[in-house]
């Protein structure tokens, strides 16, 4: 049973790899906390992609340091 759940996890997270790699996500060159998180969310959520979600996060402004 645990080599079946294992399987099961490494199939998902493959398809998780392969639907960020077709949406662009790596090429894209983002690595601001958005783009990373879309990345990882991605490949957490890959198999619901093909049936329509569209995972995203919004990160809130990081505060600049005064002058």
């Amino acid at each position: 049973m645990r080599r079946i759940l294992s399987l099961l996890v490494l199939i998902w997270l493959v398809i998780g790899v392969v639907a960020t790699v077709q949406r662009g996500y790596f090429s894209s060159g983002s690595t601001d906390c958005a783009g990373v998180s879309t990345i990882v969310v991605t490949i957490l959520a890959g198999p619901l992609n093909y049936v329509g979600v569209n995972p995203q996060i919004d990160c809130p402004e990081i505060p600049q340091p005064s002058e």
